[in-house]
Order: structure tokens, then C-alpha cells, then sequence
């Protein structure tokens, strides 16, 4: 039992560790979202007649509906505190996973998907600040800790999706049953203490310019992330509203911590963090078209590859201390290069090995990603980590429809040159898979640039001292 607010005074006992696992099992919900709707795809293709570019705008409302909760309740999480967005994450699952039960065809897909992937950004952004308050003198480790349960959740979604499957249970009680543990922790929520905020901070946050540019990133992401004439009409599609998004994001950050340093870093961490998800997760969302005839159980892979995760994830405290942040975001980023090159080339059990590698790769992308934004950017608070988070999500809005063109396109290919059958849906999987090699890649250079100039990034932090060489 500890007494914890937002700036360390002591208000009231808070009970840290209630806390943090009522934040746990809301990120357990998560997770089994992304798990058992990947492990349901070929179901909602079958039931709605979907091609896999429509199925990539259903799995894109979810990482839409992420980014947009994170950058609204990052703005505003001084003011609403972390109590009212928990609450607000409750009613978003709840709401979303009974309208996904209930979902007549494409268009309900995409309302529910929404709702969903709006309450999971509303749970990151509540308990990403709030973990990292409580646990200020060692952030990247707590971090970690807490987002052992993304991956964690997956093993236990992509195991509830595998069995309910193999028993002919249909895709909808798959839905259903991630309804319990909403209800747990909503219950949590209601019978918990929670830190407060001070008033000067939401004064410092809510200003009229810092409001105006809110808006305005939140339009051009609603724009840029759902399927319109507007954006597909002009020169390059999203490119040029997606750049005017993020110089306003770095004003928005300017006006905020009154830091041009923070600002750069920031938009940086960002484009890197759409990277690393895409890497990650854009893999995970799609392995069970993308390893379907692989030789390989796509269900049992995902549970494989988030089973290290989770306890690579526990045990980073001497990983991250050992090799700085920036280190293992480098190391990350060459093993997952290998891992997402042995998946686009090898088949049967050997694939297995390929997902281990993956696995190991990816492990540490996230939550040190939000680490190194809490430690190296502290003066941007709760709205920095969520715009880091949101990048990342917001990232597979864009990155999912084309991992889906991808597949389409390799399978139009195949057919072409006269595969049948398996044939066409191996060189399918594996063609997106070439693709996506390049996405890790890109970063191996990006976090090698980075860890060298590390000495110049870690200076001017805003007072606080940076525990790493």
C-alpha cells in the first residue's frame, strides 16, 4: 500500500498493486480482441462473403479506433483523470463486443470493430501514465511488466479461438466469452482508488491553441483512416493530410511542454513506433490467412510467438538495464528482420522455429518504445506516451488494408503463373511476408543511427535522470 497521485503527494492510501492488476486484466481483454479476431477472419469471410481487403477496414476500425482514444484521452487525461477513462474503456468494450455479436454484415463489422478498438486505446491511455506515476524510479521495467499481458492475453485468446474452433462452437460465443473478464474488471474499477491529477497541470494542458490542434489531428486521422473518396482522390492518397498531421502533432506537443527537443523526438519515436506495430502485430493480426497452409497451426503459432513474448516481457528489467533501451529496441529490430525472412521462406514444422525467432525479435518493441518515451520525453507526460502508443496502432489502419492488398495480389499472381489449390494460398501468405520484411529493416537503421547519437538524446530531459549508460 502505497499513497500515489500524479505528482507523488500523498492525497490518500492507493493501493498500487489493486491497481496495476485491474490494469492488467483490462489489457487481457485487449489482447484477446486482437487474438480471437484473427482466429475468427476466415469465419467472417465465409458468413459476409468478404474479400481480404474489406477484412483489412474490419481489423483497420480497430487500430483506428486506438489511435483516436489515446490522442483524445492523452489531451485530456490531466483533466478526466485515469477513474472516468477506465470507465469509459468498460463501456466501450462492452458496448462494442454485444454490437459485434449482433453484426449483420460489413458495415456492422466496422461500427463494432470500432468501439473495441476504441476502449483498448482508452485502457493504454489510462494506465501507461498511471503505471509509469507509480512506479516513476524504474518506468521501463514496470512497463514491461504490464504489457506482459498483451501478449499474455493472446495466448489465452488465440487458445479460446483454436478450441471453441476445433469444437464447431462458431465465431460468435468466441465474442462472447471475452465478456467475463470485461465485467471483472469493471467491477475493479468501481471498487478501487484511484490517483488524481492536479488542477495546475490541467490548466497547463487545456489551453485554447493546444485544444484547436487536438481537433485538428483528430479530423485528419478519422479522414486518413476510414475508406472515402476524399483521401483515396488526391495526389499519393494519405501521404500529404497524413504529413500535415504530424507537423500539427508537433506543435501540439511544442505548445504543450514548451520544448522544441521534445517535439522532434516525439514525431520521431512515432514514425518509428508505426514501424515496430506493423512488424508486430501486423504479423500476428493475419496469421491465420497468412500461415493457413504453412504446415503449421496459425492458432498454435500465435500462442507460441505471445507465449515468449510475455515472459520475455516479465523478465526485461536486466535485459534493458544491461543493454540500454535504445540496444534493445536495435536488437529487436535484426532478429525480427531473420524471424519475418525464415517465415517468408520455409514451410512445415521448421516454421515453428522461424516463429521463435519472430518472437524474440518483437518482444520488447512496445513497451520499451513507450519507455523510452516516458524516460527520454518525461515533460510530455500522458499525452507523449499516448501519441507514441496511437502511432503505433494508427500505423496498421494504413498498414492493414495493404498487408490485405498484398495477399489478394500474391494470390492473383499464383493463380496466374497456374497454382491450385494450397499452392495459391502458400504463395499468398508468404508473398505479404516478403513484403513485410522490409518494415524491420527500415528500423535496424533507424535504432543503429539512434543508439549511436544515444549520448546526444538522453541530455536535456527536463531534470530527470536517465538510469542507463
Amino acid at each position: 500500500m502505497v499513497a500515489v497521485t500524479a505528482e507523488g503527494a500523498d492525497i490518500g492510501v492507493i493501493n498500487r498493486n489493486k491497481l496495476f492488476w485491474l490494469s492488467c486484466i483490462s489489457l487481457i481483454v485487449t489482447a484477446m480482441t486482437f487474438a480471437i479476431r484473427a482466429g475468427i477472419l476466415s469465419q467472417l469471410s465465409t458468413e459476409f462473403a468478404l474479400t481480404d481487403t474489406q477484412l483489412g477496414w474490419v481489423n483497420g476500425m480497430a487500430f483506428l479506433g486506438f489511435p483516436l482514444a489515446m490522442v483524445v484521452f492523452g489531451f485530456l487525461y490531466n483533466a478526466l483523470g485515469p477513474k472516468l477513462i477506465m470507465i469509459l474503456a468498460f463501456l466501450g468494450h462492452l458496448l462494442g463486443l454485444v454490437l459485434t455479436i449482433t453484426a449483420g454484415g460489413f458495415m456492422g463489422l466496422l461500427i463494432s470493430t470500432f468501439f473495441i478498438g476504441f476502449a483498448n486505446g482508452s485502457v493504454e491511455a489510462a494506465c501507461n501514465p498511471m503505471i509509469s506515476e507509480m512506479y516513476k524510479d524504474d518506468k521501463t521495467k514496470w512497463l514491461n511488466r504490464f504489457h506482459v499481458w498483451f501478449p499474455g492475453g493472446i495466448v489465452i485468446g488465440a487458445l479460446v479461438s483454436y478450441f471453441m474452433t476445433k469444437a464447431n462452437t462458431g465465431w460468435q460465443p468466441q465474442i462472447a466469452i471475452m465478456i467475463i473478464p470485461t465485467l471483472i474488471y469493471g467491477f475493479m474499477i468501481f471498487t478501487t482508488k484511484f490517483p488524481d491529477v492536479s488542477k495546475e497541470e490541467n490548466r497547463a494542458t487545456l489551453s485554447t491553441v493546444a485544444w484547436i490542434l487536438m481537433a485538428a489531428v483528430f479530423a485528419l486521422l478519422v479522414l486518413i483512416g476510414t475508406p472515402n473518396a476524399l483521401v483515396s482522390g488526391l495526389p499519393g492518397g494519405f501521404i500529404a493530410p497524413l504529413a500535415i498531421a504530424l507537423v500539427l502533432t508537433f506543435m501540439l506537443v511544442k505548445n504543450i511542454t514548451g520544448s522544441t527537443r521534445d517535439a522532434i523526438l516525439l514525431v520521431i519515436l512515432m514514425g518509428l513506433m508505426s514501424l515496430t506495430a506493423a512488424s508486430e502485430l501486423g504479423t500476428q493480426q493475419w496469421v491465420e490467412r497468412i500461415l493457413s497452409v504453412s504446415g503449421a497451426q496459425p492458432l498454435l503459432i500465435l500462442g507460441l510467438v505471445t507465449g515468449i513474448m510475455a515472459v520475455g516481457r516479465y523478465f526485461a528489467g536486466p535485459v534493458i538495464h544491461a543493454l540500454n533501451p535504445l540496444g534493445v529496441l536495435l536488437f529487436g529490430a535484426v532478429v525480427t528482420s531473420v524471424g519475418l525472412f525464415m517465415l517468408a521462406t520455409i514451410t512445415g514444422p521448421l516454421v515453428y522455429l522461424a516463429a521463435v525467432v519472430f518472437a524474440v525479435g518483437v518482444c520488447y518493441f512496445w513497451p520499451t518504445m513507450i519507455g523510452v518515451t516516458a524516460e527520454y520525453a518525461p515533460r510530455s507526460g500522458a499525452l507523449g506516451m499516448s501519441l507514441v502508443g496511437a502511432a503505433g496502432m494508427f500505423g496498421l489502419t494504413i498498414w492493414n488494408p495493404v498487408i490485405g492488398g498484398w495477399i489478394d495480389s500474391a494470390r492473383k499472381t499464383a493463380e496466374e503463373t497456374g497454382l491450385t489449390g494450397d499452392a495459391v494460398e502458400l504463395a499468398a501468405g508468404q508473398g505479404a511476408l516478403s513484403q513485410l520484411v522490409a518494415l524491420p529493416l527500415i528500423l535496424v537503421i533507424s535504432f543503429a543511427i539512434m543508439w549511436f547519437l544515444r549520448g546526444r538524446i538522453t541530455k536535456d530531459t527536463g531534470g530527470e535522470v536517465i538510469a542507463h549508460d
